[in-house]
């Protein structure tokens, strides 16, 4: 009779156990399509043996208790997890500075880029036409319309960069705003997870699907390294700085910079904001690259794309290779920006140097102080000094208008400043002191943030130097209408230091679209071998994380079977006892 009644539990053990399974298995199927869900695998294992005999030999004769769940895995390939969050992160990286260039190349080209083309081309042939006859009001008229054109489509791919540049801020902002969102979330599953599983009973699968996912997600953005100590607590480190641990999270702040606006990652709780003193999340002193494996994150990436600032010619003309590689050439942005600017800055000058042309003070002035200064004043009576090679107008060689005055107007104005003050010495000689271009402040460069057409040649196109100084015949200036064509034909101009091949303004526009598409290849084909690789990363994890359906539908059936077997068990045993009951009575 006991052992009728040892057989009925294991038949209950047996119908509880294949519940289990066929609850477990139920709830991989209901998550089949769920995002970041782990399926859960069930091992049995057999229930305690009762010993009931012993044999002379001293053998133990054991019964069986029947069977029961030994473990519910929430099965995960550690090493496979690694290598997809670490391949992750580099294809976002790679992936992102392509977005970038790609958003530079649809402003170049397909945008405004081929709208400036043409604009570039028409102010060329402009000049071409003035030179057939300089004097002519409908050619200067056309050089002004022209310049105009010239100047608004030149402003407005600058502009459309410089937009976008905003635009990548505020997503630099936002991808901060997620690390904290993460960091946080993770924290406190830390301590839920902790919670559950202290006793050792139970593992907390549900929030630590959400965990992984939430570190899958993070991985994209930043560069992370992370390992689980024995009680189920994750801690992460961003760039090798610490950002979860037991008893905190390390929250990401956002140094807005005060000029430009653009926010760039520190750790507040390394800074002294009081003094000013700020640890940024990112090094960009060493080179990004594979060998260095610091290319990674997708914010990253768009701190790069973007730059740190507000870009003009002064960030590529005449800058050290190695200053350069390590400053603009670094950003999307930096580079797309310098180099157009660069490019108007070049031609701006260049036309404004033909009408009204410089030479150094030395060749003008010949008595010179014992320090070799000259002290002259201004129209205010304030006192100027200048050296030999301070540069004035060449006012014996320069043309004029039609007004014959001096100095001639230049075709292309700064906000900031006129092209010459005028000035006396005491032996009252006027010169026209050339004011330089300051590279500190803007309004004082040729550059598209502070330049517009001259406002007298607008109303008077007559007034553009177009005549020799010969007052007694208003000889036409050739030469200098000759010099405004050859001016586009010079092979005298470089991209950038890594540049070393002449070209000229025709060329120049075409050879930094070219360029750009070079990078965007590289990066490109780069993004896209790594995403093949995360693809193929992932469906392994999947194979081990994953849930098929048809795997999990024959774990039913057998579960079900089993269910069954154990039920018929049951009903054979208790009809055994009751016939035994029975016979008994």
């Amino acid at each position: 009779m006991a052992n009728g009644f040892g057989s009925l539990f294991i038949g209950v053990a047996g119908l509880q156990t294949s519940q289990n399974g066929l609850n477990i298995t139920s709830n991989n199927l209901a998550n089949v399509d769920t995002k970041g869900y782990v399926r859960q695998r069930v091992f049995q294992t057999d229930r305690n043996y009762i010993v009931f005999d012993t044999t002379a030999a001293v053998s133990k004769q054991q019964s069986g208790l029947g069977v029961q769940i030994g473990d519910v895995l929430h099965t995960r390939d550690v090493f496979l997890d690694k290598s997809y969050r670490a391949t992750y992160a580099r294809q976002e990286f790679y992936q992102t500075t392509y977005e970038a260039i790609n958003e530079v190349e649809n402003y170049f080209q397909e945008l405004e880029g081929m709208a400036f083309q043409d604009a570039l081309e028409d102010f060329w042939v402009s000049f071409a036409e003035l030179s057939k006859a300089p004097d002519e009001g409908i050619y200067q008229n056309l050089v002004v319309q022209k310049a105009q054109l010239f100047l608004s489509r030149a402003s407005a791919v600058y502009q459309g960069l410089q937009d976008y540049q905003y635009t990548v801020n505020t997503q630099i902002s936002d991808d901060i705003d997620r690390i904290n969102e993460i960091g946080k979330t993770i924290f406190d599953l830390n301590e839920q997870i902790l919670k559950i599983e202290a006793p050792g009973i139970e593992t907390a699968m549900t929030l630590r699907d959400a965990r992984d996912q939430l570190l899958d997600e993070l991985s994209g953005l930043v560069d992370v390294s992370y390992h689980e100590t024995s009680d189920g607590i994750l801690k992460i480190s961003i760039e090798g700085t610490e950002f979860i641990n037991e008893a905190r999270f390390n929250e990401v702040g956002q140094y807005r910079d005060p000029v430009s606006g653009f926010v760039t990652p520190y750790w507040p709780h390394l800074s002294d904001e009081n003094r000013g003193e700020y640890t940024y999340m990112f090094n960009f002193k060493r080179d990004i690259s594979p060998e260095n494996q610091n290319d990674k994150g997708g914010l990253k990436a768009l701190i790069l794309a973007r730059g740190d600032k507000l870009a003009n010619y002064s960030d590529v003309e005449d800058m050290d290779r190695d200053v350069y590689n390590d400053t603009t050439a670094m950003s999307v942005m930096l580079r797309a920006e310098s180099q157009l600017d660069q490019l108007i800055h070049k031609i701006v000058t260049g036309i404004n140097d033909i009408f009204a042309p410089n030479t150094e003070a030395s060749n003008l002035i010949e008595d010179w102080d014992a320090d070799g200064t000259k002290t002259v004043r201004d129209s205010k009576g304030n006192e100027i000094i200048i050296r030999r090679d301070t540069k004035l107008l060449d006012a014996e060689n320069c043309p004029v208008g039609s007004d014959r005055t001096l100095p001639p107007r230049e075709l292309f104005t700064r906000i900031g400043c006129e092209r010459y003050t005028e000035v006396t010495d005491e032996d009252g000689n006027t010169y026209y002191l050339y004011n330089e271009e300051d590279l500190n402040d803007t309004t004082k460069m040729y550059t598209l943030q502070s330049i517009s057409i001259n406002e007298d040649l607008k109303l008077d196109q007559s007034l553009m130097p177009h005549l020799t100084q010969d007052q007694n015949q208003k000889m036409v200036d050739q030469d200098m209408a000759e010099a405004l064509v050859e001016l586009w034909e010079k092979l005298d101009y470089n991209l950038n230091p890594n540049d070393l091949r002449g070209i000229n303004f025709k060329t120049y526009y075409q050879s930094m679209v070219d360029e750009m598409a070079v990078f965007g290849d590289i990066y490109g084909s780069t993004g896209d071998s790594l995403e093949g690789t995360v693809l193929a990363i992932d469906n392994a994890r999947q194979r081990v994380v994953g849930v098929s359906s048809d795997e999990e539908l024959v774990s039913m059936i057998k579960f079900q079977n089993a269910y069954n077997a154990s039920s018929r068990f049951i009903n054979v045993i208790n009809e055994m006892i009751e016939t035994l009951i029975t016979q008994l009575g």
